[in-house]
Formats: C-alpha cells, structure tokens, sequence
C-alpha cells in the first residue's frame, strides 16, 4: 500500500488558529500547479512503482482549484503511477467552496472522498477563528456533496475554543450527528506560538478553556460517538463501520507516501524528505531543476520513535512482537520497562500482544509517549 499527498497550500484568507504553511497569494495557483505537475514527473520513481491505494488533496484549501487545474494534476497521477481501481481519492474543502456549480464542474473527476474543514457551527466561533463560513454554510455544504453523490464525507470539528462550554460542545455534537456524515475527525483546541490565537491568548483577550474542562469535552466526545455507531480508531478521529480514513490509516501504519509541492513530506520507511516551505521559491527551484527538499536518513532509534508515536494514538496500539522484531531487544525492553508505571496505574493495557493507551492514559498521551522516546 502506498499513497500521494498533493500540498495546496493556498487560502483565501488566513485562520487565526493556524500554524500550517499557507498563503494568501492566488496569483500564483497557475504557476503552482504547473510545478507541482512537475514534481510527479521528477519523483515517478520514489514509490518503486507500488500501487497507489490513495490520493490525497490536502492544504490549505484545495477547493480553490479550478476544474482544469485538477484535470491537469489528476493526468499527470495516472500517467505516471499505478493506481488501484478503488482508491481512496480524497480533497479537502472549505464549506463556502462547495455549492452546487462546484460540485457540477468537478463531477468527472475521481474524487470518492471529501474531507470538509468545518471547525464549529457556531457563528461567534467562526468568526473569532476568521473562518470563512457560517453555521448555516458548514450544514448546506454538506448537504451539497450528498445530494451530487458524495456517500463518504468527513468533517472536522474543534472543541476547546474560547468561550465554549460543555453545553456547547454536545450542541455541536449533536448538529454534526444529525447530517448524516460518515466521518468525523475532532481536535482539542492548541495555541501555537505565533499565531493571531495565540497572541490574543498571550495578552488576555481571550477566555481560554482549562485542562479539566477539555477532557471533559473529550471524554463527551467519546461518548457521543460510541453511542451513535461511530469507532474511534484513533484518538482524534472516528468513522461510521467501513468509513476509516485509509490515507490517514496508512500514515499510522508507516506505508510508504509521496508528499508533492511546498512543505510536502515523503516517507519510503528508509527515509523522510520534506519540500521548501515557500510556494515561489519551491516554483523557482522545480523550474531550475534545482534540489528543492532536504532529506534525512533514518537511524533504527528514528524508525522505533516513528512507531511509537503513530501506533500508540490508535485503537489497534502497539504490536510488542513488532517491537523486537523490527527494532531488536534492547528497544523492546526499553519500551517494556518504562511502560512499567503507566500499565500499574491503568493508563496503559497489555492485552493480546498489544500495548494500548486507556482512556485515562489518553488524556496524558502526549507525556506517555515522551517518556517511551528513545534519544
């Protein structure tokens, strides 16, 4: 199994919560694509011809792609790799993008999959958050992709946000729920140093959410999705049976992927390699023939941190035969032996030759997962 990441990273305008490399800059959408088209070509080979088994448009905003600039990328995919009849074809939208004219005008394309980054019903949130959307927009976006044939539908929710409460929480929930959608991808909100969010928290203009009532969202969330026939498989993502994420799915489960234009990253399980983060200097350097991605080799203690931080955030957890037979024993014993205190005070369980996080060790995963780092 192998995948392609497609990198966007163009918005019309920029959330106040976000640290992503993107940029307000449509000017050059052409000149991008014609690169990123490019890219494929010189990288034909990094995949050593394995089938492809999903595609993946990610950004940024996607949905800002014209017709024609799909048709463009999607040609350069099938010419140059070899793509499973069923792939999972995915793209992630803004809710404002999607209106019945844009769904007419990319009917031909072999989009099975839409990621919507939806983030709160709410108006007041979205505007705080600089959102583009309103509630009522994030509702009928979705009933777009149903009604134009989309049967597998994702949307994306924060919880946490300023000023919200447990009652609003479950309200959101309950909208999101009530749309019928097969997919849902929920995360706590972080401030990440050097964002609008982030400086507004900085200098007390925001009323922030302590830690106490965040798990409590999260624990709802848990709840909630239970309740509704929804399976968490991993800590921030749920799915209706047969709805997983199979791109995603193959990140955690370190299958090889190509990542195409800036600040894209590729995995072939020997190494990592990233893309310049800058849109016009990644088009300046593709078009000089020119490296334009640093690449780092990876050291058997690098593989072992890969596994432990990817495997320990799902439902399956962490294969502890896989641990000696990929990483040796002295790694396992590592692992085994600092995981001691985490079993003993049933944050962690060992059940099936499979090490798994509780739900109470869910809610210090983060830590759990540093101490079991090995640098």
């Amino acid at each position: 199994m192998a995948g392609i990441y497609i990198h966007i990273p163009f918005c019309k305008k920029r959330c106040t919560y976000c640290d992503f490399y993107t940029e307000v800059a449509p000017k050059l959408i052409p000149k991008l694509v014609d690169s990123i088209v490019k890219e494929l070509h010189f990288r034909k080979d990094y995949l050593q011809n394995a089938t492809i088994q999903t595609i993946y448009f990610g950004g940024g905003t996607p949905s800002i792609l014209d017709i024609k600039q799909f048709t463009v990328i999607f040609k350069a995919i099938y010419k140059l790799f070899n793509i499973d009849s069923n792939a999972e074809i995915t793209f992630e939208a803004n809710p404002d993008d999607l209106t019945p004219h844009f769904f007419q005008t990319i009917s031909n394309l072999p989009f099975n999959r839409i990621s919507i980054g939806i983030q709160s019903f709410e108006d007041e949130d979205l505007k705080r958050l600089n959102r583009r959307h309103t509630g009522t927009e994030a509702i009928d976006a979705v009933k777009n992709a149903q009604k134009h044939g989309f049967q597998n539908i994702s949307i994306d929710l924060i919880y946490g946000l300023p000023y919200q409460d447990i009652n609003k929480w479950r309200n959101q929930l309950k909208i999101a729920l009530d749309i019928d959608v097969q997919h849902i991808s929920a995360y706590g909100l972080t401030y990440e140093e050097g964002t609008v969010l982030w400086k507004q928290c900085e200098n007390g203009e925001l009323k922030t959410i302590d830690d106490d009532t965040m798990n409590r969202m999260y624990l709802l969330l848990l709840k909630t999705m239970q309740q509704k026939g929804f399976e968490a498989y991993e800590i921030s993502n749920f799915a209706k049976p047969g709805f997983k994420s199979k791109h995603n799915t193959s990140y955690w489960k370190q299958q090889p992927y190509i990542g195409v234009g800036p600040s894209a990253h590729s995995y072939d399980i020997k190494s990592r390699q990233w893309n310049i983060s800058s849109i016009q200097k990644y088009i300046s350097l593709i078009n000089n023939n020119l490296p334009f991605f640093e690449k780092e080799e990876l050291s058997i203690y690098d593989k072992y941190n890969d596994y432990i931080m990817v495997s320990l955030r799902t439902k399956d957890g962490l294969d502890i035969n896989t641990l000696e037979a990929y990483f040796g024993a002295e790694l396992k014993e590592f692992c085994l032996k600092n995981i001691k205190s985490f079993v003993e005070n049933k944050k962690m369980e060992i059940k099936d030759g499979k090490l798994r996080l509780t739900q109470k060790g869910i809610m210090i995963s983060n830590l759990i997962i540093m101490e079991l780092i090995k640098v």
